[in-house]
């Protein structure tokens, strides 16, 4: 096992960066070469806001999404339906709520302090991973791209997902969601001090996986 070594401690690699930058996929591929347990934080409120809606229920009511939220399973996360229209809305919604997003803060937190499946690990992606949720983590790395680039990006996924995309409105829309999340009053987007940037802008996704991989053996190496 490639994650043996971290065993006695266990590890969490936290993985953060703005929409668009390639943090998701090289989250996903490194909890794949090590056998660590990956979580995409990004999927959590629409999650809640979905089950919640399947139950029937209200998103603005605070009992209903803190029931949700308490009672979120990691495997709903895999859920198709999550990245739709309803589950978006919902999970706007749910996430301007405090307690539902204390208790989904508990929700990352218990997951990186005890992975499921018997990991040795885990790595978590998002936004405030390095600087919140897990502060204390072994591995911090900052993943960002030029904001043309990553509308690009977006475009051509969301072409290839067979969605109307128009490059300029994509655009507008990362400049503007990267404004909210850096400074928003809560949480904000920024770099952990101790976090290592590394910038996609002109990789592949080959060649970041590689880079990450040397940052994340050396700190093994170091340890």
């Amino acid at each position: 096992n490639r994650a043996g070594r971290w065993r006695n401690g266990g590890v969490i690699v936290a993985v953060d960066g703005p929409a668009a930058s390639g943090k998701g996929t090289l989250a996903r591929r490194i909890a794949a070469h090590f056998g660590l347990a990956y979580l995409d934080t990004g999927k959590i409120y629409r999650a809640v806001g979905l089950r919640v809606l399947r139950d029937r229920g209200d998103p603005d009511d605070l009992a209903a999404a803190l029931a949700a939220a308490r009672k979120l399973d990691p495997a709903a996360l895999d859920d198709p339906a999550l990245g739709g229209d309803d589950a978006a809305s919902a999970a706007s919604r749910v996430a301007a709520m405090g307690p539902v997003r204390d208790a989904l803060l508990a929700f990352q937190q218990d997951f990186a302090a005890a992975p499921p499946g018997g990991a040795s690990g885990a790595v978590l992606d998002g936004r405030d991973i390095g600087t919140v949720v897990c502060p204390g983590a072994g591995i911090k790395l900052f993943v960002v791209a030029d904001i043309a680039v990553r509308a690009g990006r977006r475009h051509k996924e969301l072409l290839d997902r067979g969605k109307p995309s128009i490059y300029s409105r994509v655009l507008q829309e990362l400049t503007d969601r990267d404004d909210r999340d850096r400074n928003r009053s809560a949480a904000p987007l920024i770099a952990a001090r101790d976090a290592i940037a590394l910038d996609t802008s002109a990789m592949t996704p080959d060649e970041v996986f590689d880079a990450a991989l040397n940052i994340i053996q050396s700190r093994i190496a170091g340890s």
